[in-house]
């Protein structure tokens, strides 16, 4: 069996992006990638992430906020940053390492609007990562 290729998911807080992509990565392609998400200011997952994974029927809500720090030194197949701000901000990793990027909308912070709100636009992006990662992950088994 081939051995697994190496994927970091990174954003600013690790707090929702990163962590549903992490959550839907594995879940794709659990076989080919051992994936990590981290942040390079890391929070806490948010509950609406975990709740708008929960829908798809996946558990993220053991995962913790990490900084992309943890990660110094490491080899990765692929850095794949989420927001702009990371892909900016990101630091030089060895290797042979490709660098993916591709911006989606930044989730808003609690003090806005009400929960089922907040949760709506979680669920949209929950989406749009879930169709962009199902199109990586078809294109790494090409």
């Amino acid at each position: 069996m081939a051995q697994k290729k190496r994927v970091l998911i990174l954003c600013t807080g690790n707090s929702a992006r990163s962590q549903m992509a992490e959550g839907l990565l594995r879940e794709f392609g659990g076989d080919k990638f051992a994936v990590e998400s981290a942040g390079v200011a890391p929070s806490r997952v948010r509950r609406e992430a975990v709740e708008a994974m929960r829908e798809i029927g996946i558990d993220i809500s053991r995962h913790r906020s990490k900084s992309i720090d943890e990660f110094h030194g490491q080899n990765f197949d692929y850095i794949i940053t989420v927001c702009d701000n990371a892909a900016e901000t990101c630091p030089v990793f060895p290797g042979n390492v490709a660098h993916i990027h591709r911006s989606f909308t930044d989730p808003p912070p609690e003090t806005i609007s009400d929960y089922q709100s907040r949760l709506k636009i979680f669920r949209e992006v929950r989406d749009d990562l879930r169709e962009w990662l199902n199109d990586f992950t078809r294109k790494q088994n090409a």
